[in-house]
Order: C-alpha cells, then structure tokens, then sequence
C-alpha cells in the first residue's frame, strides 16, 4: 500500500516502504518482463475504461492489492467489468500476474505505483467501485497523514466514483478504523454508509474474499477484522 508525505495527501510524491522483497523467482520476473508492459497502466495521459479494454464498462479500482487475490477473484467474478490495480511493492505484482495467467484473465491492467497517479487521471464519476483492504495503519499519531484514508484521498474517491459506485473499506487496526470512521463522518454529504447493525461490519459481505493477509490476521494474531461499504450519494 502506498502512502504519503505530510501536507496534501492527493500530492503525487515519494512511496513509504519497500518497493521490493525476497527475489522474484524464475517464472514470476518472465511475466514482469513478458506480461506486465502488455496489460499496465500507462505511466501519463487520461485513464479510461475505453483506452485501457477498448469498450465502456463498469470500471473497478483496488488500491494495494497485496498478492492479487481479491483482484483476481472479482475479475473472475464479473468478466464483463473492467478492474484496475495499483501496487507499489513489485512482488505483489508479479503475484497478480501469476493470477492473471493461470485464470487467464484479460478484464486487468495493473499498476506498479502509486495509486494516487492514477486516480487523478480518472474521469469524474468513471468508477463503479474502488476496494481499500487492509492498507498501512500507521499507527503512531505523527505519521496519521500518511494514511489513505484521509481527507484528501476520500475526496478523490467521491469526485471519481459515480454516484450509485461503492468504496470497501476493511482492515484488522482498531486505530485505522476510529480514524477512518473520524474521517467518513465529514463525508456524509458524499457517502452512505451501508449499515443495518454490528454484523454489517462484522461480517465479510458477499463477492467478498478472504485473502492471504486477513487469513494471516485473524488466524495467527487473533485480530478482529472489520468490513466497511459506503455508497457515492
């Protein structure tokens, strides 16, 4: 997951973190090299369902997607939408790739960056939904803007999302989520929260899988894991 430099989160700037860990193994770098420049995000220019599928269609967008798994599963899920990913840490990426060809899934183009670099090049009201799962908490108080959930990028959600498109929200950090809900509450001319009781965030919605990471949260720490889903007014 991407984050920020202090001041305007929507400010295109240096990621935080690794952007790679252990060696990609022999097959993973093949599709670096091989299929990644066939299915990526152009670097400039406006981001549209037609210039990136060639057709109008739904639009979805996944910030951080980890190893791909949701990705990949809503792809499959709903062939006739189109998904975009972003994803700074390389190995993550060539995971997705790794998806992409054993499903042979051409609903995907991919991003190895920031997703802020994209989302600004969206049209206004272009997406149906955009996926936030599990980003970098950044717990301690001094480093809370470089959160994703912020001011700035939920505006860029709600300029980008067409009104009806959904924003899913979900992490494992109690502080990540007093913060977020902080931050929704002055966005509630923008967004719906689409809740009835305390299992509308307790429980995983449907067409929504579990990855590797909040399998890793809930089985070997223990963590609670918590669901969220706001609708564009």
């Amino acid at each position: 997951m991407s984050a920020f430099k202090e001041g305007d989160p929507t400010t295109l700037s240096r990621l935080y973190g690794r952007s790679q860990g252990k060696p990609l193994r022999p097959r993973q770098q093949g599709l670096v090299e091989n299929l990644l420049p066939q299915i990526a995000v152009p670097d400039e220019g406006p981001v549209t369902a037609e210039g990136l599928f060639g057709e109008d269609c739904p639009l979805h967008f996944e910030i951080g997607f980890g190893g791909g798994e949701h990705l990949a599963y809503r792809a499959d899920l709903l062939p006739n939408h189109g998904f975009i990913g972003a994803e700074p840490f390389l190995n993550g990426v060539a995971q997705a790739l790794g998806h992409m060809d054993e499903k042979r899934l051409a609903n995907i183009r991919l991003f190895h960056g920031d997703a802020i670099n994209v989302l600004k090049r969206i049209p206004d009201g272009a997406l149906t939904m955009i996926y936030l799962l599990h980003p970098d908490p950044w717990p301690k108080n001094k480093h809370a803007k470089r959160r994703m959930m912020n001011d700035g990028p939920v505006q860029l959600f709600a300029d980008k999302l067409k009104p009806g498109g959904e924003l899913r929200f979900g992490t494992d950090h109690p502080i990540y989520v007093r913060h977020a809900l902080m931050v929704m509450q002055r966005f509630t001319e923008q967004f719906e929260w689409v809740v009835k009781d305390r299992t509308s965030w307790d429980t995983r919605p449907s067409g929504w899988p579990e990855t590797r990471y909040e399998h890793k949260a809930r089985t070997v720490y223990n963590h609670e894991v918590w669901y969220f889903r706001y609708r564009k007014r």
